[in-house]
This record gives C-alpha cells, sequence and structure tokens, in this order.
C-alpha cells in the first residue's frame, strides 16, 4: 500500500497504485451504463445516503481491499514546485461509467469508474490558491435532458455548466457556460463563496452561500437562496432568508432590524421531494452568531427550516428550530424525507438532525410536528443590551441523540486527580443547562472565560448529516461531545458598531489534553422514525483512552469526536471516524482531543457496523482520516466503496475498496 505521509523526500509521491490517464485534451466518458448509479451528494434528493446495493455484506466485507486511488488533485496539473493537496471533503458521483467529483481546488474532474484513471479535468481559468477559487467544494450536481448532459459545480463567485461528456463549458448556460453569482448580493457588497452542493430538482439549480460567523459591523448582505434556470442559467427567483419590507416575518425583527441585519444563510446541504415539487431549506443564524443586542425578536428565517417550491420559491411552511439565535445552532445537515407509519398512520414525513442533537419530524407536506414540540423556558442572558428568547423549542419525540447541558457531574472522573483538575477548568466557566447563553469573557481575578456550551459550535450533528434506511425506517445520527467556549467580548467603537462580538470561540479542552467530560466523544445512535425511540447508541472509535494518565483503566472505547458521515446499504452501516475540523485541514478540536494525535484513537480506520446492533464487524486501515462522506456503486458488475481521505500529515485523496474480482459472483 502506498504511504500517504507528507515528508520532504515524498512530496510529490504518487498517491495512486496505478498510472493516471492524465491528458490535456478532454476526452468522451464511456457509454452511460446500467442504472447502479450515485447521482446525488446523498445518494438521492431525499439525501438516505442509502445503497439497495448488497454484493458487500458481513460475510465478504473482511476481503475488501483497495481497488484504486486517486490524488486530491490530478497531477498532472501540478507545477514543479506544488505539493499535493492535504484536504479532500468531496463526494464523487457515480453516473454510468464515470465518476465526477470537485476536486481540492474546485475544478470538476471526470474519472473512470473501475480505474480512477482521468477522463477529463475542468478547463482552469484561474491559478489554484486564488481566493475562494481554490477552496475544495464538497460535491457537484448532475442534471440530464436527452442527449443533453451536465455537471454544475461552484466555482469560486460562478455557478458553471459543463458536459458530462468532455468537460467543455455549456454555453448556452448564462454566459460561456457561467453564471456570475456575485451579482444580486448586498448591500452591502460581499465576497461570493460556498462550500456546498448545487441541488437540481427538474429543471431548476438551487445555491445558497457561505458567510462569516463575526462579521465587524451589524449592516451586513443577507444570504438569499437563489435559483435558476439548468438550461440558460437564468435566475428563476430568490428567496429572502430574512424578510423584506410588505413580507410576512418582518415582526419578528425588532426596530426594524431585518433592514440592515444579514446572513441566516443556508451554508450546508439541501433536500427536495420530487412528487410535491418541494424543497427543504435548512438555515443558519442571522448576523452574528453569538450576540443580538442589535436584533432584538426572534429573527425569522434565522434557524429555520424552510419549505418552498422548486419552480418559483414560494415559501409553502418554515420550522423555526431555535429563537433569536447565540449559540451558532445552525441547521448543519441535508433535511432527511423519510415515509414513516407513526401510530399506524402513514406519514411523508422531513426530519431535520441540529447540532443541539435534536431530531425534529415534521410532515413535510404541511410542516405540522409528527410529535408535539414544547416551548420550553431557558436561562435568560445578562450581556448588557442583549434579550434572549424565554423558551426554545424542545421536541418530545424522539430522545436527544447526544449530552445537551453541562454539570458538574459531566466532568471525567476516571481518577480522583482528573476530576479535581476538570472541576478547576470548569470552575472558570459558566455552567448550565443547554441554551445557557454566552457570557462577557473577563481577564479580572474572578472573572469567568464565558459559557460552557455543549453541544459546541460542531454539534452534536454537523454537516455530516446522517443515513436512512427505507427498509427499516430507521435513521443512522453520527454526533460528537466536545464543549465549547460561548464567550463575548466588548465591541472596540474604533472597529464596529457592534456593542458585543464573539470572543475565542473556541473548544474546551479538559487536564493534560484530555476530554473535560464523560465520555463517549464521538458516537453513533440508530433511533427507529416510526416508533421516536432509539433504538441503540454506540461509540465511534476508541478515543483517547491509550492516553498515559489512562494507562492501566482498562476502558472500552470511549468514542473520537470526528466530523463523521455514514453511509448505510442493504446490508450494513458504514462510517469513519472523521475530520477534526473543517474540510480536512482546519483543527478546530484542541490537538490532545484531535483524532490525528490521540495514542492508538484509530482515526484512519472506516468500519462497517451491524445496522440492527451497532456493533463492529469489519474495520479497514485507511492510511489517512476520512474527511469526505462514503459512497457506493455497482460498476460491471462489482461493487465500490469510496471516500475522501487526507489530514495536515497526509497526501488527500480518494480511495476505492472492493472485493477481490474472484469473489464479487
Amino acid at each position: 500500500m502506498v504511504s500517504l505521509l507528507r515528508t520532504a523526500s515524498a512530496r510529490r509521491i504518487a498517491f495512486v497504485t496505478f498510472a493516471l490517464v492524465a491528458c490535456s485534451e478532454p476526452r468522451p466518458t464511456p457509454e452511460v451504463g446500467p442504472d447502479s448509479d450515485w447521482r446525488h451528494y446523498n445518494g438521492n434528493l431525499a439525501s438516505w445516503k442509502y445503497s439497495p446495493l448488497d454484493q458487500i455484506d458481513s460475510d465478504n466485507v473482511g476481503s475488501l481491499e483497495v481497488a484504486w486511488r486517486r490524488p486530491a488533485v490530478d497531477e498532472s496539473r501540478l507545477r514543479p514546485d506544488q505539493d499535493l493537496p492535504t484536504s479532500l471533503r468531496s463526494t464523487p458521483l457515480k453516473v454510468g461509467s464515470a465518476l465526477y467529483i470537485s476536486n481540492a481546488w474546485g475544478l470538476v474532474e471526470a474519472f473512470d469508474a473501475g480505474t480512477g484513471a482521468t477522463i477529463w479535468v475542468e478547463r482552469q481559468l484561474e491559478e489554484p490558491g486564488s481566493g475562494a477559487r481554490s477552496r475544495g467544494k464538497r460535491g457537484v450536481a448532475y442534471w440530464e435532458n436527452g442527449e443533453d448532459r451536465r455537471i454544475l459545480s461552484i466555482s469560486g463567485e460562478h455557478l458553471i455548466a459543463l458536459a458530462a461528456e468532455t468537460g467543455a463549458p455549456a454555453l448556452s448556460f448564462g454566459k460561456d457556460g457561467r453564471v456570475d453569482l456575485s451579482e444580486g448580493i448586498g448591500p452591502p457588497r460581499v465576497r461570493y463563496r460556498w462550500t456546498g452542493v448545487p441541488l437540481v430538482v427538474g429543471d431548476v439549480v438551487i445555491v445558497g452561500s457561505s458567510m462569516t460567523d463575526d462579521p465587524p459591523v451589524k449592516r451586513q448582505p443577507p444570504g438569499d437562496v437563489r435559483a435558476y434556470d439548468v438550461r440558460s442559467g437564468e435566475l428563476l427567483w430568490t428567496f429572502h432568508v430574512i424578510p423584506r419590507e410588505g413580507e410576512p416575518g418582518t415582526e419578528t425583527w425588532e426596530e426594524e432590524s431585518w433592514r440592515y441585519s444579514g446572513h441566516a444563510n443556508l451554508w450546508t446541504l439541501m433536500s427536495a421531494d420530487e412528487e410535491s415539487g418541494y424543497v427543504y431549506l435548512p438555515l443558519s443564524s442571522p448576523t452574528g452568531d453569538m450576540y443580538g443586542g442589535h436584533r432584538l425578536g426572534d429573527n425569522l428565517y434565522g434557524q429555520s427550516l424552510v419549505c418552498v417550491e422548486a419552480t418559483t420559491g414560494r415559501r409553502v411552511w418554515h420550522q423555526q428550530l431555535v429563537h433569536h439565535g447565540l449559540w451558532d445552532y445552525d441547521l448543519p445537515a441535508a433535511p432527511v424525507l423519510a415515509d414513516i407509519v407513526v401510530d399506524g398512520e402513514p406519514v411523508k414525513a422531513v426530519v431535520q438532525i441540529t447540532k443541539q442533537a435534536f431530531t425534529f419530524v415534521f410532515d413535510r407536506l404541511t410542516g405540522e410536528p409528527v410529535w408535539p414540540i414544547k416551548e420550553l423556558p431557558v436561562p435568560r442572558s445578562n450581556v448588557p443590551g442583549e434579550r434572549t428568547a424565554p423558551t426554545q423549542p424542545f421536541p418530545t419525540r424522539p430522545p436527544p441523540f447526544d449530552r445537551q447541558g453541562v454539570a458538574i457531574d459531566d466532568l471525567i472522573d476516571f481518577t480522583p486527580e482528573l476530576r479535581t483538575a476538570a472541576l478547576e477548568i470548569a470552575g472558570r466557566y459558566v455552567i448550565g443547562p443547554m441554551f445557557t447563553p454566552p457570557s462577557v469573557r473577563g481577564d479580572a481575578l474572578g472573572d469567568t472565560l464565558g459559557t460552557l456550551q455543549l453541544p459546541g459550535s460542531q454539534g452534536g450533528a454537523d454537516v455530516q448529516g446522517a443515513a436512512y434506511d427505507p427498509d427499516t425506517g430507521w435513521l443512522y445520527v453520527p454526533s460528537i461531545t466536545v464543549p465549547f467556549a460561548a464567550d463575548v467580548v466588548a465591541g472596540d467603537p474604533g472597529r464596529t458598531d457592534l456593542r458585543y462580538r464573539r470572543g475565542t470561540r473556541q473548544w474546551v479542552p479538559g487536564p493534560e489534553g484530555l476530554p473535560l467530560l464523560k465520555p463517549p466523544y464521538g458516537r453513533i445512535t440508530a433511533i427507529d422514525l416510526n416508533r421516536g425511540e432509539h433504538v441503540w447508541m454506540v461509540p465511534n472509535g476508541d478515543g483517547p483512552r491509550d492516553h498515559p494518565l489512562l494507562a492501566g483503566l482498562d476502558l472500552p472505547p470511549l468514542g473520537s469526536p470526528g466530523r463523521a458521515a455514514p453511509l448505510v446499504t442493504k446490508t450494513l452501516l458504514f462510517i469513519g471516524e472523521g475530520s477534526s475540523g473543517r474540510g480536512g485541514g482546519g483543527n478546530r478540536v484542541p490537538e490532545g482531543m484531535s483524532p490525528n494525535h490521540i495514542p492508538g484513537g484509530g482515526a484512519n480506520l472506516l468500519r462497517a457496523y451491524d445496522k440492527e446492533s451497532g456493533e463492529v464487524v469489519w474495520r479497514f486501515e485507511l492510511g489517512a482520516r476520512a474527511t469526505g462522506a462514503p459512497m457506493t456503486y455497482l460498476h460491471q458488475g462489482r461493487q465500490y466503496l469510496v471516500v475522501a481521505v487526507g489530514g495536515p500529515d497526509a497526501v488527500a485523496g480518494l480511495v476505492a475498496l472492493a472485493l477481490p474480482v474472484s469473489g464479487t459472483g
């Protein structure tokens, strides 16, 4: 197996186990094959992350081997002085005999499904490393009508359409195959960026945007959701995530703060119901994410699930899941559409998992909760100028899938010494139940360092989402348990018109780099959506049980806090331990908690779990941590399992696993 470690002598080491077929001019893709594909980022528009393939099962999964590897960027596109990237968050699509991906520079690549060999690479219009253009995206979208087959992708500030066969621009789309997404943003004007995946519903392609969580001033552009004609690139509609004058919802913004407030953008992924033509938009927090004294009120449509018509953008219904958000509790994952049976009655449901570790279940046609949602009192803020919402919505079913809030009994107690040290650390923060507001960070003796928030900014659940098994009605949710400093500091009047801005907003480690709270730190929960009940919950990964201070304690798996994405098939649940930060690069978990630095943490492992029990039935060493969502497909009678890998000390790329040819049947 080729080493993935990035050493000076191996800066340009080949990632693959075969010779890439690199070409300066695109060549046609093979003919479209049988319907055994993966045509959407999440497997389908309902965001199931599910495949009915069953060639790989519990009896033979142990025989999986590397079928091919591919680097995060086609090596023929690198200059002699360039390194292979360390980060790749993308998940490929598979259509016919070709796979399509947004590489580590945000360029689309097409390659052979059976070998990983290059078919074509999008023509480079800008130098790698130039602004948002170079940031890798999570994936691409696919559209076809007869002989017209297109790949849709975000490229810097543009939505682009490429011919699936050759990678050439679809010239009928926008201007020379490109639509400028910076047009219409603001005021004020900001650079457009988004790491999400366009959603194609019929002949409509829908895009969101990514925006800073902590802007220097309160006047910011709203992160409106926009839709374009997939053939012409014509703008079809815009959904105002912050209502404009005369629109419903402005009453939730006191003193007309809707006029200058911004963001509430859709930075994550969407879902759609092809039968009804509805699209489901999970939205984020308004300006700013941890202080809202300048935007009092509930602030629609901040941190709301909004259902709109795909063809018109008309709002059908909405549910706000956090009022007057202050905790960075954006709706982080694509909603899952599920047909379930509750108390003997069929329900067309939409399921939204959250950073708070809630699972909200609604009728996807009407927006009515499937189980009651209670508005419960929550702690009030003592930050000057701030006014928190008096209540927040709590679903009565299913139960939370991760720990919520911090109490003294939650602190680690592996040994008396560690318990004492954990108490000292926690004593420097405000602690309390979930929705305890951010607090002012002080430097004087006796001041606290903010609020110890749990779940933290990355959940609970996050962009990795959940996987749904339509055969059983079970939802599989990966989550993490890591506390977070929710602190604010006074704004400098010379630099900002915000009275307070967020402070450190960082993970809070425990003693000697160990976790501050009791395990598990990464877990998987199986939820029966028909009953609204948990079926099982298991740790995902060993975690820090090999830490020197825990030596001799003979601890069970403690779970690793990586952002792991699931894949469920007819036979098994597959999941790695995930990236510890954004994409595969940044690390927002303290070093002692990072999967890359935990002794024996096993962060490079991909596992298969028994779907009914949560028992681990297989482990595979990937050579780097899983940074993208895994996918699977059938090609020439052979089932492949593909996942993006990378990390600070590894070359990023794709790893494809399959059974030996003699064992595929």
